[in-house]
């Protein structure tokens, strides 16, 4: 999975404040519907793009579906976000070098 699609999932606000929502711990989709005021099947329609790029996970129990959060499915994003703060971090460093070169 690439971080331009978990970017492009999570780039809708009512997707990225359901997936939010699993963060604490599994819910159904009535469940989720109940705290978004969103219908059932937009939030199926919301899980089944959170699922495609592969941040939420669906389990069947008995009739219902608890779905979660896939925090694999997150590392694509933090390894791309990790290298912006890695330059952030050089910037600083040569910024603070070139400070001292110069006496401050």
């Amino acid at each position: 999975m690439t971080y331009q699609i978990v970017l492009s999932a999570l780039v809708d606000p009512t997707r990225r404040a359901v997936f939010e929502s699993l963060l604490g711990g599994e819910q159904t989709v009535g469940q989720l519907a109940k705290t978004h005021q969103v219908s059932g099947p937009a939030i199926s329609q919301h899980l089944k793009v959170l699922r495609e790029a592969e941040l939420a996970h669906m389990r069947a129990e008995g009739t219902r579906n608890m779905y979660s959060i896939n925090r694999e499915g997150l590392r694509c994003l933090k390894t791309y976000l990790d290298g912006f703060w890695s330059d952030a971090l050089g910037a600083y460093h040569n910024e603070i070098e070139r400070r001292n070169n110069e006496g401050y």
